[in-house]
């Protein structure tokens, strides 16, 4: 487990090292491409990708059918 800790702590200090020295444009590059994940994974998923199955189906047995039913078509 030590080994373990060692190789986490070095790629930690890698990149914490990395990130204290990179130039201002770097760092507001990184912020930039954060706000654009943060877009894409939690904006669009929440109001165009609905949860259809929960809301169409009360049950885990007949959400279960349905994709069944979905997938051997």
């Amino acid at each position: 487990m030590s080994s373990f800790g060692s190789l986490l702590n070095r790629i930690f200090r890698f990149y914490y090292e990395g990130f204290t020295t990179m130039s201002w444009w770097g760092k507001r590059i990184w912020i930039i491409l954060l706000i654009k994940l943060f877009v894409i994974f939690i904006v669009l998923k929440l109001f165009f990708f609905p949860d259809f199955l929960k809301k169409n189906y009360k049950t885990d047995e007949q959400r279960s059918k349905h994709v069944l039913e979905q997938l051997t078509k």
